[in-house]
């Protein structure tokens, strides 16, 4: 399995105050990882390192080859991400917000037949502003308009974030379904019953620094769930 997105060695700080501590980890192809701990452990700090908004050092790699500083770099070699909070623009239509995806200028198997396929309320409401969406709606939203990207690697931020149940059903079905079409998923989420149905493994992080990694069944243990206070 080839590997898609390395960490060695990162440390990130924001103005000084150190977030991460010399992280090594990575994510393989078609592979999903759950990226867990406690509030305020690193997990976002982590995903926007990719795009090198903390002061990064050590390296960061995409398909072996070191990220550069350009913001859009990650994007355009293949790592979409699903930000918290969704950011859905408010003057957009949902399919304006989907097709903001392009613009990362790659070709692949996602366009917006398969993109509504996947996520047909959105095809329902297509010419509806964005912000005009339920909750779950809006964060299926964000996904497609990462889709778009063609990613083959989709990271996510806390996507069950004020999810009802049944929404979060929905999106694990949604997530399994993007993954069986070849894209590994990096996901951050406090939602463990999520990480166990979708991923194959988990690294956990403790005030910056990577305490335990392993098989995601390895998350029901007594001292895993003491590291990230399940």
């Amino acid at each position: 399995m080839s590997v898609v997105l390395e960490f060695r060695g990162v440390h990130a700080s924001y103005d000084g105050a150190v977030v991460l501590q010399d992280i090594h980890f990575e994510v393989g192809e078609g592979e999903a990882v759950g990226l867990v701990g406690r509030n305020g452990a690193g997990k976002t700090t982590a995903l926007m390192s990719v795009y090198g908004v903390p002061t990064v050092t050590g390296e960061i790699l995409v398909d072996g080859k070191a990220l550069g500083k350009k913001r859009y770099e990650p994007t355009a070699r293949g790592v979409s991400l699903v930000p918290q909070g969704k950011r859905i623009f408010p003057n957009l239509t949902v399919e304006e917000n989907i097709l903001l995806g392009r613009a990362s200028g790659r070709k692949g198997q996602w366009t917006l037949e398969s993109v509504y396929e996947l996520f047909p309320n959105l095809a329902r409401g297509s010419n509806r502003l964005g912000t005009a969406l339920s909750g779950g709606e809006q964060q299926m939203l964000a996904i497609a308009r990462a889709l778009m990207a063609e990613p083959r690697l989709l990271m996510l931020d806390e996507p069950t974030e004020g999810l009802a149940p049944v929404v979060i059903d929905e999106l694990v079905d949604v997530l399994g379904r993007i993954r069986e079409r070849g894209t590994a998923l990096l996901l951050v989420e406090q939602h463990i019953r999520m990480i166990q149905q979708l991923a194959d493994r988990f690294i956990a992080l403790r005030k910056g620094e990577l305490v335990s990694e392993g098989p995601v069944g390895e998350l029901e243990s007594r001292a895993v769930q003491e590291l990230i206070a399940l």
